[in-house]
């Protein structure tokens, strides 16, 4: 086993997820608590910005944020039931990355925006926040979907790495 998932990438991952838990199960019932997960996730998504860039090896960004062509290489090579291992993020893995950092800084900004007496009667404001929401919904099932997939085919407990931080060694044909 080798570590790849440092603790910083782990706490991140682990609170952004309680965060907008607590956010989305409360819109309804408690402003307040609402509104004070919106803001740590605003304060994680600031923090992973800063560690993409100067984290560990696979908390970078320049280590797993691919070009286009590759990521489309990817997805087909998935869809033969072919892709290679990584042992960090995959091309695939790598998109929802970016895709979750920017669909909750827009929730969280739209959250934010709410807030303000010049957007609380807003209506485009609202309805892009709840948007924004449930899109992440769609993102979070989309990841654990490929978390899940992406387990059995290689064989790992990727859950379960994101709690360890250690994954399986990198073998003759996975890309480290």
């Amino acid at each position: 086993m080798v570590r790849v998932w440092d603790p910083l990438v782990r706490i991140f991952h682990w609170s952004l997820v309680a965060s907008f838990a607590i956010a989305w199960l409360s819109a309804e019932e408690s402003n307040t608590l609402h509104e004070q997960a919106g803001y740590v996730a605003a304060g994680l998504i600031g923090f992973r910005l800063i560690w993409g860039f100067v984290g560990s090896r696979y908390a970078r960004f320049a280590q797993f944020l691919k070009g286009p062509g590759t990521v489309i290489g990817y997805l087909r090579a998935m869809v033969a039931g072919s892709e290679p291992r990584h042992l960090g993020h995959n091309p695939a893995g790598a998109v929802m990355v970016v895709a979750l950092l920017l669909g909750m800084a827009g929730t969280a900004w739209t959250g934010w925006m709410m807030t303000l007496p010049q957007y609380t009667r807003v209506e485009w404001v609202k309805e892009g926040h709840e948007a924004l929401a449930i899109g992440m919904l769609f993102l979070v099932a989309l990841h654990v979907g490929g978390v899940l997939l992406a387990s059995w085919r290689h064989g790992e407990n990727l859950a379960r790495a994101m709690i360890t931080g250690r994954k399986r060694q990198a073998g003759p044909t996975d890309i480290a």
